[in-house]
C-alpha cells in the first residue's frame, strides 16, 4: 500500500501506461493505414524489414564491384591485346629491315636480333650472348684517334648511360671464318622516364663497298702509273724522232729506228696489259 501511495511510483506507472497507450494507438493507425494502401494497390505485401535494409546495400555494393571487375578485365584485355598487336608490328618491321639489330638488355645479353643480323654475324641464334661473345674478333678502324675503345665496351657504356649515337667501322671475323667489314651504330635505349633499358646496335654490311673502294683505288693508282710510263715511252720515242731527223749518219739511223721500234713494242705491251686488268676488273664486278 505504501507502493501504491508512493508519488514516484505513480508517475512511473501513468508513464507507463501512456506509453502503452500510445503504442496500441501507433499499432492501430499503422495497421489501419496498410489496409488502406494495400486496397488502393500502392502499398507492397510487406514492408521491408530492418533487417533487410543492410543486405540489400551489401548485394548492391557486391553487384556494383563484380560490374567494375568485370569492365578492369576487359581493359586489361583491350591493353594485352594492343601490346601483341605493338609486338607484332615492331617484330614484322625488324624482320624486313636489311639492317642487322640487336638489342642488348641491362645485364649485357642480346633479348632480340632479327634475321639481318644473324646473317650478317654468322649466328645462328645470338640471343642470350654478351657483347663479348659476339665481337670478339672485330678490330675497330682508327676514326678521330679513337680506336683503343673496342666495340664490346662501346656497348658496355651505352648500357651504363644514355650516350649519344655512336658509329664505329669494324673489321669482324664470322665464326665460319669470313671476313667482313661492318659499319655499326650502338646507341642507348630509354624508356619514357629517361631510365636506360638497354643498348641498341644497327649493322650494316659495308663489305662489297670497302671492295669497290680499294678497287677505286687500285684502278686510281694503276691509271697514275699508266701515265707516267706513256708519257716516258712517248718523251723517249719523241727524243729518237728529233735525232732521227737531224741525224745523217746511216749508221746512227739505224740505231735510232731500232730504239723507237723497240720503245712502241714497250709501250704496246703497256697498254695491253693495263687493258687485260681492266676486263679482269669487270668481269669480276660482273659476276
Amino acid at each position: 500500500m505504501k507502493l501504491l501511495t508512493n508519488p514516484i511510483m505513480l508517475r512511473m506507472v501513468l508513464v507507463l501506461a501512456a506509453a502503452v497507450a500510445a503504442f496500441l494507438l501507433g499499432l492501430f493507425f499503422i495497421r489501419r493505414l496498410r489496409r488502406n494502401l494495400a486496397e488502393e494497390g500502392t502499398l507492397p505485401e510487406a514492408f521491408p524489414s530492418s533487417d533487410s535494409f543492410p543486405l540489400q546495400t551489401y548485394h548492391a555494393v557486391i553487384q556494383q564491384l563484380k560490374q567494375q571487375k568485370h569492365e578492369l578485365q576487359s581493359l586489361q584485355q583491350l591493353e594485352r591485346r594492343r601490346a601483341r598487336t605493338t609486338e607484332n608490328v615492331s617484330a614484322a618491321v625488324l624482320s624486313n629491315l636489311s639492317s642487322g639489330v640487336l638489342f642488348f638488355t641491362g645485364n649485357g645479353l642480346v633479348r632480340q636480333a632479327n634475321a639481318a643480323a644473324k646473317q650478317i654475324l654468322g649466328y645462328a641464334s645470338p640471343a642470350g650472348m654478351s657483347s663479348s661473345e659476339i665481337f670478339h674478333h672485330a678490330k675497330v678502324f682508327p676514326a678521330g684517334g679513337d680506336s683503343k675503345t673496342s666495340l664490346a665496351q662501346a656497348v658496355q657504356a651505352s648500357l651504363h648511360e644514355n650516350t649519344p649515337a655512336r658509329r664505329m667501322e669494324v673489321q669482324f671475323r664470322t665464326p665460319a671464318g669470313e671476313e667482313r667489314i661492318l659499319e655499326i651504330t650502338i646507341t642507348s635505349v630509354l624508356a619514357p622516364s629517361g631510365d636506360v633499358l638497354g643498348a641498341a646496335c644497327l649493322i650494316n654490311d659495308e663489305t662489297e663497298m670497302a671492295l669497290i673502294r680499294r678497287q677505286q683505288t687500285l684502278r686510281g693508282e694503276m691509271s697514275a702509273e699508266m701515265a707516267l710510263r706513256l708519257r716516258n715511252s712517248l718523251s723517249a720515242i719523241s727524243g729518237y724522232a728529233r735525232q732521227l731527223a737531224a741525224s745523217h749518219d746511216l749508221a746512227a739511223v739505224r740505231q735510232l729506228s731500232t730504239d723507237i721500234v723497240s720503245e712502241a713494242a714497250q709501250l704496246d705491251h703497256t697498254i695491253g696489259g693495263f687493258l687485260a686488268e681492266a676486263r679482269t676488273a669487270r668481269a669480276s664486278a660482273g659476276t
